[in-house]
């Protein structure tokens, strides 16, 4: 039973994919019903009343003729749904607490309606294709709901990924783990991690799912043919996350504004802006097709453009007419722990801030191929003449030139940063130089180090 301490960590973490706040009774009851009918057909979840949206415990009165209408209305749920009011003491507060446990017999309707949980907010399906696409997932149930008896929690979770988890969802570091589990409903009802659980907490969840990882591939030119760097990253996915940034602020060209005359801090400016990429990479890690074992999750660098791609193509629940206004998650449980952490904003706006942040710099607008394997390719600026002039390219060369000269054991990362430059621009740089036989490489990648040719 759900206790005053559970209470208090719950609103601290604020309303989310398992828990939505309500200051009073609504005069309209049904307006809790239809919330409560929605975790139901998810993964279950708390409603607190008597919490007000800035996190505020008020209290609330529930008398007998209330607590009744609720329960009436709790019964209108078809299948059978038990689950009850509860009145509990917080801080000198009443607060009721109505808990929900995933159904096992969905779907859940209300007066004909199916009801869903969306991340931090409820939603009612409407057509026969939001109908018809949840029918489908909850009879195969969703990829992160179902159970990973298999995984060990105490020794294969990522505990320094717990801690930074708590931190970035505003939860106390003291909160045991076994409560957050509880609360943010990471196990299944016989306490055995769900597959959603080991990909955002497990130590290397492509150790279960072999092709949850992310692959970042850069190429040479504007099509397949050569391939610069390639790097596979697993573990975490806000870990998968965060090194694919890291490896594309590698890649690109990012130039760096520092205020102050210098003595400001310093901010970076990305040849397209980095918001971007994060909205395109966690929207791929929330709603790819885990079932799909063919294909991963991949970012691919070229010339002219990026491509972020995932397996699993637009889901049926939304219409090409309501993509980018609408979301429908194939995995609400990683979804709404990202959302946790702040990471995903208001429902459906994704697509329109990819979309006005790449006109903000005046770059196209992204392209979007949602049928198969969903891809969306982000145009890279490029200088009037389309590419890079040979006289840059020239007196970049010397410099490289002049810097081996000085440095035989100096790195990609040492170039790009004295010449300002991307490593995958000094990368392209130095196979040039290679292959016109003006340096040669004596030695592995790391440890080895770099010689002029006589001719130099």
């Amino acid at each position: 039973m759900i206790t005053a301490d559970d209470i208090l960590q719950i609103v601290a973490g604020g309303e989310g994919y398992n828990a939505e706040f309500k200051v009073a009774v609504p005069s309209k009851v049904r307006e809790l019903t239809e919330e409560i009918c929605a975790f139901a057909n998810a993964a279950g979840g708390v409603l607190l009343i008597g919490v007000d949206d800035n996190n505020q415990i008020k209290g609330v009165c529930i008398d007998n003729t209330k607590r009744s209408a609720i329960q009436n209305s709790i019964s209108e749920i078809t299948p059978s749904l038990h689950c009850s009011l509860l009145l509990v003491e917080v801080a000198g507060k009443t607060v009721g607490v109505i808990e929900v446990s995933s159904g096992i017999n969905k779907p859940y309707v209300l007066s004909g309606a199916i009801y869903v949980r969306m991340g931090p907010n409820t939603q009612k399906l409407t057509t026969a294709e939001q109908m018809r696409d949840f029918f489908q997932q909850s009879e195969k149930i969703y990829f992160d709901e179902a159970v990973c008896k298999d995984f060990n929690e105490e020794t294969e979770t990522d505990q320094e990924f717990l801690l930074e988890f708590k931190s970035l969802a505003k939860l106390s570091t003291t909160i045991p783990n076994k409560q957050i589990y509880a609360n943010l409903k990471l196990l299944t009802t016989d306490g055995f991690f769900k597959n959603g659980s080991v990909l955002f907490f497990g130590k290397q969840p492509e150790a279960y799912f072999e092709k949850a990882i992310i692959r970042c591939v850069a190429f040479g030119g504007i099509d397949k043919r050569f391939i610069i760097d390639d790097k596979l990253f697993g573990g975490p996915l806000y870990f998968q996350y965060t090194k694919a940034i890291q490896w594309l602020r590698t890649k690109l060209n990012v130039r760096y504004d520092i205020e102050g005359q210098g003595s400001g801090p310093r901010t970076e400016i990305w040849e397209i802006p980095e918001t971007v990429f994060k909205e395109a990479i966690i929207n791929s890690l929330s709603h790819r097709d885990y079932y799909d074992k063919g294909a991963v999750t991949t970012i691919e660098l070229f010339d002219d453009r990026v491509e972020i791609s995932n397996p699993g193509g637009l889901v049926s629940a939304i219409s090409p007419a309501q993509f980018g206004k609408r979301s429908h998650s194939r995995n609400p449980l990683i979804f709404g722990l990202f959302a946790r952490m702040h990471m995903v904003e208001q429902i459906g706006s994704g697509i329109a801030r990819m979309n006005d942040l790449m006109k903000a710099v005046d770059l196209p607008e992204p392209d979007y191929r949602t049928e198969g394997i969903f891809t969306v390719s982000f145009k890279r600026p490029v200088n009037p003449s389309g590419k890079t002039s040979e006289k840059t390219s020239e007196k970049t060369s010397e410099k490289i030139l002049q810097l081996i000269k000085n440095d035989t054991d100096i790195t990609i990362e040492e170039l790009a940063v004295q010449l300002g430059r991307s490593t995958r621009s000094i990368e392209m740089q130095l196979k040039k130089l290679k292959a016109d036989k003006k340096i040669i490489r004596i030695g592995p990648d790391r440890g080895g180090y770099w010689q002029l040719t006589l001719k130099n």
